[in-house]
């Protein structure tokens, strides 16, 4: 019964966790601050946990699988762009956009 009961905690756990979207965790940003991603009302909210600005949400972003779009804010400036975000591995490629053309990419790493 101890053995059903261990299986069934595991299985539990590996679902949730392939549950997750890939985009989900906590990223080194191109300025070395922490920014966290996490799911909120059906999309994705980008936080900054670390720094000057920690505690402030920069982003929300929806999508599934590799490609996410939506506003990301630069904190500095308080000016909202549209956001892009492509995640390939461990890597998080943010683009930042006004009217479509003029566009600013970093590249985040999953910590």
């Amino acid at each position: 019964m101890l053995r059903l009961a261990a299986t069934v905690l595991f299985a539990a756990t590996t679902t949730l966790a392939l549950a997750a979207e890939p985009i989900e965790g906590r990223w080194k940003t191109a300025s070395g601050e922490t920014a966290g991603i996490a799911a909120c009302g059906g999309s994705f909210c980008v936080t900054l946990q670390t720094g000057k600005y920690k505690g402030k949400r920069i982003g929300k972003l929806e999508g599934a699988g590799n490609d996410y779009s939506g506003e990301i804010t630069d904190p500095s400036e308080h000016k909202t762009y549209s956001g892009y975000g492509t995640v390939s591995g461990n890597s998080l490629k943010m683009k930042g956009c006004v009217m479509s053309v003029f566009c600013k990419s970093q590249t985040w790493t999953r910590l």
